[in-house]
């Protein structure tokens, strides 16, 4: 870009930022006779020259898509159509990936997309394939062609990860964990009913906590364990983040505490898991000498800035209280740990367990108290046992992750016919979300791209994906006019910036 638009952008910028900060200026105002929002002389006009669309960030994504290879990359590996006719396998892929990034939540809303000639302008595309289409093009999918698919992907998060900060992924966090994901569809094969009574899938998801991504999703049927199949997903994680970082640990609950692939982990990278708290091991922590239990220190969930707030009074204890149901008390956490070796394992593991001393109550009156333990096994001997406790802890946090693949981008509504089909669906969608987490990494400004890769998919998508943007067709180019102003655009095109002028070996 010439200094002259740089010039004109910064002047622009400025500009509708004091104009804003003029507007919300604190001002003493008195009693206003009527409401502040006093429109009601409103008009609509259709604009026959004017050519415009409510999602202009959708440029930077499809630009850094370009710039990374990702279409490239998908159509050397995937070989799904005979002909293209007019579309290649990267087409469809984005066409359902682009439906979910701009907010589209049925496979139905591509239909949107495909009636909108300034998105399809936008994107440099004469047309895209419509939702009928695009369920065929799921239904093509074997095993093979989907681990393909993944991998496709992930070959071009890598080039994402060598122009990421290196601290990013010093050490890398791989979390697994699995979810119940159910549907009212009884046709759709590889369904089944699980331990909770769900009929549906039971996908694995194995992510990267540093960044948020979604490093491999396998669609299973309901009725399976969380554990099934996921060591050798475990294993394919690890490979693909070797190359990237100094450090790798692993975590998860105690469903996939898989001790037979213990030692072969320990080689490779550090692990925390939970464990069952099976007879044995309480035994062993009831057996532990008090002087052996410390207090658990937990840090502060955040750090108060100002002046602390008064805690507001527990609504929902009250009436727990008033009404007499049973009620568990947190009266104190002690920590200890012992030396374990489990029966398929050669090696001797660090095994961290906490004391829960624990009230149980019914109304105002207690009942009982109650010791419950919860054992962490791991390979880390550098860390505190609290802070190991930390780490098991931090895991919830992919909660959050499959929470937004749900309800985010919508990956699994399981919109198509059997398993295979609905797990290319998943991936794509799911792309939404990794391309969401690789724009973040490649942005310039270190605190704003912190706030991206922690960012929901629907701030994200009203932050910087719904700009308001004209489109202007010219011989070479396609320009992207901001119509709008908000306080992320500086920050838009810095990193639109960053991503056009990306270069890989």
């Amino acid at each position: 870009m010439s200094t002259t638009s740089e010039e004109k952008r910064t002047e622009v910028f400025e500009k509708r930022k004091a104009s804003i900060e003029h507007r919300l200026e604190k001002k003493q105002y008195e009693d206003q006779p009527s409401p502040i929002m006093t429109g009601q002389n409103i008009h609509y006009e259709m604009g026959d020259k004017t050519r415009a669309m409510s999602y202009g960030g959708i440029g930077a994504i499809h630009k850094m898509v370009k710039q990374i290879g990702l279409d490239q990359e998908i159509n050397d590996r995937l070989e799904l159509l005979k002909v293209h006719i007019p579309y290649h396998e990267s087409d469809h892929v984005l066409n359902i990936a682009y439906n979910a990034l701009v907010g589209g939540v049925r496979l139905e809303d591509i239909e949107l997309r495909r009636n909108d000639e300034v998105f399809m302008d936008a994107i440099g595309a004469q047309r895209i394939p419509d939702p009928t289409t695009a369920g065929d093009f799921t239904r093509r999918f074997e095993m093979n062609d989907i681990t393909l698919l993944m991998d496709a992907i992930n070959a071009t998060r890598e080039k994402v990860w060598s122009k990421a900060p290196r601290e990013l992924l010093k050490e890398a966090i791989i979390d697994t964990d699995g979810t119940l994901a159910g549907t009212l569809g009884e046709c759709k094969q590889g369904m089944d009913i699980s331990y909770k009574g769900i009929w549906g899938y039971h996908p694995l998801i194995i992510s990267l906590a540093n960044t948020n991504e979604v490093l491999y999703l396998v669609n299973r049927s309901g009725n399976v364990p969380s554990h099934e199949g996921a060591a050798e997903w475990i294993d394919k994680a690890i490979d693909l983040v070797t190359p990237h970082c100094e450090r790798i640990l692993l975590r998860g609950d105690t469903d996939f505490s898989l001790t037979e692939h213990f030692d072969g982990w320990s080689e490779r990278v550090d692990f925390v898991f939970g464990m069952d708290a099976a007879k044995g091991l309480v035994a062993r922590a009831e057996a532990l000498q008090e002087a052996c239990w410390e207090p658990l220190q937990r840090p502060a969930k955040y750090e108060v800035l100002t002046e602390e707030r008064e805690k507001p009074e527990n609504v929902k204890e009250q009436i727990v209280i008033e009404r007499k149901f049973k009620n568990i008390r947190l009266n104190s956490e002690e920590v200890a740990e012992f030396d374990y070796r489990p029966v398929k394992c050669t090696q001797t593991y660090r095994m961290v367990v906490v004391r829960k001393n624990l009230t149980v109550e019914k109304g105002e009156a207690a009942l009982f108290d109650d010791i419950r333990y919860f054992f962490y096994i791991t390979t880390r001997r550098d860390l505190t046992s609290a802070e190991i406790v930390g780490h098991a802890n931090k895991r919830c946090n992919q909660e959050n992750v499959i929470a937004q693949l749900k309800n985010g981008v919508n990956a699994m509504r399981m919109p198509v016919l059997d398993l295979n089909s609905n797990w290319a669906y998943m991936i794509m969608a799911a792309l939404a979300w990794n391309l969401k987490a690789w724009y973040g990494m490649l942005m310039p400004n270190t605190i704003q791209r912190a706030q991206v890769l922690k960012m929901e998919f629907r701030r994200f998508l009203q932050t910087f994906i719904l700009i308001p943007c004209q489109i202007v067709l010219t011989g070479r180019k396609i320009v992207y006019r901001v119509l709008g102003y908000t306080e992320g655009l500086k920050d838009f095109f810095d990193t639109f910036e960053r991503i056009r002028r990306l270069q890989f070996e």
